[in-house]
């Protein structure tokens, strides 16, 4: 049995620069994440309690330009442990496609979030947490560290931020 790939837009290889052979440049990642952040709905959200429990969920997102929002409970244990631990890894992507991003959280309340924040957050996910009063909290990631690879070719190169500046 053959079993054919069909690469035509799609997997590692669809937005790599053409002068660098199979590897994108830094700043090519960079434009990829941002686009990425801008278009996708769905977020990795990786975060540990103080007992070291980790814990993986996928929420939705907003990307503002400056930092992602996002809504969930704040009594759920990814809400306390975003709250209570003030930091968050991100990840977009599958295996062949990595963004990692590293950042700093704080946490509003529905009373409390920037409606503009909220507003957009509600536009971009089609659900606006504040319909639900207190149920909700919002967590906004600053992000300090931003790594992106297309599979091993591409881990040489990967930190296109740190300390919240970027590389490239």
């Amino acid at each position: 049995m053959k079993i054919e790939q069909q690469t035509a837009g799609h997997g590692p290889d669809a937005a790599r620069d053409p002068g660098s052979p199979g590897i994108r440049s830094g700043a090519q990642r960079k434009r990829d994440v941002l686009e990425r952040l801008g278009r996708e709905l769905d977020i990795w959200v990786a975060s540990a309690g103080a007992d070291g429990v980790p814990y993986l969920v996928p929420l939705w997102f907003l990307w503002d330009g400056e930092a992602i929002w996002m809504a969930t409970r704040p009594a759920n244990p990814t809400g306390r442990n975003l709250r209570d631990g003030g930091r968050a890894r991100l990840a977009l992507g599958h295996t062949r496609d990595v963004v990692l991003i590293d950042g700093d959280v704080e946490t509003y309340g529905a009373q409390e979030v920037p409606a503009t924040a909220a507003d957009a957050f509600a536009l971009h996910s089609g659900w606006d947490p504040r319909k639900q009063g207190d149920a909700y909290a919002y967590f906004k990631v600053v992000p300090r560290a931003v790594q992106a690879w297309h599979e091993e070719p591409e881990l040489r190169g990967r930190h296109l931020m740190r300390d919240g500046e970027w590389l490239v």
